[in-house]
């Protein structure tokens, strides 16, 4: 399945649709959930165009991973999630993933109860 260029995220990386920013670098972008599931949600998306996790993991470049993961450490560093947090991705229509960009939800700030598995 080809990229979408015009979902939601792509536009938001292109500054077409406005975002919460909370960090962005030439890896990353991460912005507030406008939805969110907890007091604490925040997105983060690769700026390369890849739908799912595995795209992203088996066709980025090491310095665009290496990027993106650091990018990630400093987004949680941020959001002074003391009492713990929970990183969730989607992939693909079992899943439900509602946009078809890679992207990390990153939950806190309040106990999420119990994960799906321990």
């Amino acid at each position: 399945m080809a990229y979408d260029f015009n979902n939601v995220f792509a536009k938001i990386i292109r500054g077409e649709i406005p975002c919460s920013k909370v960090y962005e670098d030439s890896f990353a972008l991460a912005f507030h959930d406008i939805n969110p599931k907890a007091p604490v949600h925040i997105l983060i998306i690769p700026k390369g165009a890849y739908e799912t996790y595995d795209a992203f993991a088996s066709t980025a470049g090491d310095a665009e991973i290496a990027g993106f993961t650091r990018a990630l450490a400093k987004v949680i560093a941020q959001a002074g999630l003391e009492g713990g947090y929970r990183l969730i991705t989607n992939a693909g229509p079992h899943s439900h993933q509602e946009v078809p960009h890679y992207h990390i939800h990153l939950l806190g700030g309040r106990d999420l109860g119990a994960p799906l598995l321990g």
